[in-house]
This record gives structure tokens, C-alpha cells and sequence, in this order.
């Protein structure tokens, strides 16, 4: 079975949008416009690096940078500062317990960003968090991960420089490659129904790009067996690329492991059930914050958060699966992705079944 698609791959450079009036007035209502300490490139004149490499000695794709003599202690104190914002509203009466044991930085993919690495003095204990380039189409993926998933995510923004929590879990790849196989049969049922929703929720709110490495897979155990959860951690690809297959994970061949899972282990029944599931719980968080949701809509339509010629391809493409040519007169990215989401509260919305129950031959 083939799982390679022609136009499975994201564009070499995504384009970067500032963020406009309108949404800016929305992160300020909703408490996610802040005031930071430093800015991204503040962060840019560190003096050297260092390659990060992992337990097994291989290179992770990141770097440890180091800051001047002269810059170091401020910097490290602005950092400090911020985890405290992002935290604990700014409380900081935690800062003497905290210090900075390490600053990253990955020069792979469209964000750039750097990672924080905290430590608490008292108990040794560490987190982390990114400062990344503000853009709009991240923004919006990151608000919708909140609205719509069932995963709170906390960032804030403050001009050219955003802020996000590090997402606990296991990258996807690694998981795969050690962990999916080293288990039960009802653990793997259960990790492939939760790739069956993950898929589905990408596709409601049209993620994408979500190969095994842009996700993590958070394990909490049971009384028996282990509960999974996918979670998105790149949210670069929100309503950019014009490929309505881009969109669905279970199109890039990196989840090849988990899709053979769930052919192997699920039937059609079984999975259109999970993804009903999914979109009802999706529907009912929309109703739920549907002011903060309706909010957020009024701005996304008008927002550029693409080019011409993708949104009128993904318009396509989407009239066609769906069978609904409303999407005919979607002119942005932003009305593409709301009548998806109205198709789903009329539960008019349609998905295709292949390769998650195909036959293995």
C-alpha cells in the first residue's frame, strides 16, 4: 500500500503574516496581548553555539547559544520573567527559586524558534518554554487548538515576539519507533481510535502539516492500560496550503505505523463511530464559547492568511469532498475553515474513510 501523495509536501518558505488591528484587539480582550521583558531578537545577539545532541550522541537539529558576559544576566532574568507571565500571571515572588540552565535554538522549519529551559532551585525540577516570530496564521492555529480541541493552550503575544508553553508528550516519531509495537493489543485499539479523533479534529479546523514529528503523544495511565492523547505542537500550518489532503494526517506516510494499527484493528463502523465522537465533541465546544468562537470567526474571514491561488484550490478541492458548493464562494482561508465548521454543526460533514480501514494487500 502506497501512501505517497504528489502534493503531500508544504511550500519551501511559508509565507509569514503580521498580525492586523483586529486580531490584536482580539488578543487583548481575551488576555493574550501582553507586555514582555525581551523581545525575540533580543534573543538573536547571542555571541556563540554549541549543537545540541541527544542521550545517544546524535544531533537534535538544535543548538545551545551562549550571550556575552555583559548581556547573559539580564537576558537570563527577562526569561525568567516571562515563564513567570506565562505561569503565574506575573507573580514574582517565584522568580528566586527560578534560574535559566539553557537556551536553544533550531534553525529548522519556519518558526526559528528558541526554547527556554527553567529550573526550580528548590526541587531540581525543570520546564520549558518557546519564544517564537509573531505570525498570524500560528496565532490563529494556536486559538483554535484552545477553542476547539481538548487541549488549553497558553501563549502570549507582545508585537514581533510570541510565546508558547511547552506541550508534554512524547514526539510522535520516537513514539512510534519505540513504544507502538512494545505493547498490548487493547493499548494499540486505543492508540489507534485516538489517532482516528486527531485526525479528525485536523481536519475540522483544517491543521496541517501533521506528521508524526509535529505532534506528541501524551500517555496517562489507567486502572487498565494507558489512555492516549495526540497533541498538535506546530501550529505554522494553520489554513495555508491549498491541498485539502495536507490536512489529514493520515495521508503522510511518517504515520504509516499507526494507520497499519488501525487497519489492522478497526473496522468501518468502528472508525466512522470515533469520528462521530469526535466532531460531536467539537460541535459542543463550539456551543459552549460560541460569543469567544463567533469572535474570533469575525476577524479569521477577513484576515490574509494565504495566497490567492491556495485558498482557491483548497476551495475546490473541499466543494468536491464534501459534495457542497459553498465553498465556491469562500474568498479566505478564514470563511474556507468556517463553513467546514458549519458543515459539522449540521452534521453535514463528510469524510473519507481510505486508507485508515483499507485492506493491508
Amino acid at each position: 500500500m502506497d501512501h505517497k501523495l504528489k502534493y503531500n509536501k508544504p511550500s519551501r518558505k511559508k509565507e509569514t503574516f503580521p498580525v492586523g488591528a483586529g486580531l490584536n484587539k482580539y488578543l487583548v480582550k481575551y488576555n493574550r496581548a501582553t507586555t514582555l521583558p525581551i523581545q525575540y531578537e533580543d534573543l538573536e545577539r547571542y555571541e556563540s553555539a554549541l549543537p545540541l545532541l541527544d542521550m545517544e550522541g546524535k544531533d537534535t537539529l538544535w543548538e545551545t547559544v551562549y550571550f556575552s558576559a555583559q548581556d547573559v544576566d539580564e537576558t537570563y532574568l527577562a526569561l525568567t520573567k516571562i515563564y513567570a507571565i506565562l505561569k503565574t500571571d506575573g507573580n514574582t515572588t517565584v522568580l528566586e527559586h527560578l534560574s535559566v540552565d539553557r537556551v536553544d535554538y533550531c534553525t529548522f522549519g519556519n518558526s526559528k524558534p528558541f526554547r527556554i529551559r527553567i529550573i526550580n532551585r528548590l526541587n531540581d525540577n525543570y520546564d520549558h518554554f518557546y519564544v517564537k516570530k509573531t505570525d498570524t496564521s500560528r496565532i490563529y492555529g494556536l486559538e483554535l487548538e484552545s477553542l476547539l480541541s481538548p487541549n488549553a493552550v497558553m501563549y502570549l503575544v507582545d508585537r514581533n515576539t510570541l510565546i508558547e508553553e511547552h506541550i508534554a508528550g512524547l514526539p510522535g516519531d520516537y513514539f512510534m519507533k519505540h513504544h507502538l509495537m512494545d505493547t498490548s493489543n487493547f493499548n494499540q485499539i486505543r492508540i489507534a481510535k485516538e489517532f482516528v479523533k486527531f485526525n479528525e479534529r485536523c481536519f475540522v479546523r483544517l491543521l496541517g502539516d501533521m506528521r508524526s514529528y509535529n505532534y506528541v503523544v501524551d500517555i496517562t495511565p489507567d486502572i487498565e492500560g494507558n489512555q492516549y492523547r495526540m497533541r498538535a505542537i506546530d501550529f505554522d500550518q494553520q489554513s495555508y496550503e491549498g491541498w485539502k489532503s495536507f490536512y489529514l494526517p493520515q495521508y503522510f506516510k511518517e504515520n504509516n505505523p499507526i494507520i497499519f494499527l488501525g487497519i489492522q484493528h478497526m473496522s468501518k463502523e468502528t472508525v466512522e463511530q470515533y469520528q462521530l465522537e469526535e466532531r460531536s465533541l467539537i460541535a459542543a465546544r463550539v456551543k459552549a464559547q460560541r460569543s469567544q468562537v463567533v469572535s474570533l470567526f469575525r476577524i479569521l474571514q477577513k484576515d490574509r492568511i494565504s495566497k490567492p491561488e491556495k485558498v482557491e484550490r483548497l476551495r475546490a478541492e473541499l466543494a468536491y469532498h464534501h459534495k457542497n458548493g459553498r465553498f465556491y464562494d469562500c474568498k479566505t482561508m478564514g470563511e474556507i475553515v468556517l463553513t467546514n465548521l458549519s458543515l459539522l454543526i449540521k452534521k453535514d460533514f463528510k469524510q473519507s474513510l481510505e486508507l485508515l480501514t483499507q485492506n493491508k494487500d
